[in-house]
């Protein structure tokens, strides 16, 4: 167990370990832009060309390709926290535009409500029949704004719809 723990040995690694030039880190740079896999025949071939051990081509590369996905990995998360942002942002916007469209189908609804209850035209005794009863309080109630929030009902898109050609049709 001591032979592991002497200074000797903890240094004698890197005393032969060189640190790289400027000009051998472009090398490999080059090298790993044009393939970030190193075979055996190149990890010589390299090593002969930088006067470096095979052992420390391999190591560069193994260290080049753990930095590389790791800001590869940081890329990715970025577009997708980007995306993200961009998606959170429409669903808001969405939801006040739902809210809005509510709004207005309540105060078209309550209009026909009271232009139901005032009419005195024997011709038009009941506006839009369709919102006298509890069939528009269903697409409006409290329940349906809960289970709903996100998106409009199909059941509102007709209410809405039928609620147009009524009023279309009054004039």
């Amino acid at each position: 167990m001591e032979f592991f723990h002497t200074p000797n040995h903890k240094h004698s690694f890197q005393h032969n370990k060189k640190r790289l030039t400027q000009e051998q880190v472009n090398l490999l740079e080059r090298n790993f832009t044009s393939d970030n896999k190193l075979e055996p025949e190149r990890k010589l071939l390299l090593a002969k060309q930088l006067g470096i051990p095979p052992r420390q081509v391999a190591i560069w590369y193994q260290n080049k390709r753990a930095r590389w996905k790791t800001q590869s990995l940081e890329l990715d998360y970025n577009a997708i926290q980007a995306k993200l942002e961009t998606a959170l942002a429409e669903k808001r916007r969405l939801e006040k535009d739902v809210e809005r469209l509510r709004g207005e189908l309540k105060k078209a609804h309550d209009l026909v409500l009271v232009l139901n209850q005032t009419q005195e035209l024997p011709a038009h005794p009941v506006i839009c029949s369709m919102f006298n009863s509890s069939s528009a309080e269903e697409g409006v109630g409290s329940s349906s704004l809960q289970q709903h929030e996100d998106q409009v009902s199909d059941h509102e898109v007709k209410q809405l719809e039928e609620l147009y050609a009524c009023l279309i049709g009054m004039q």
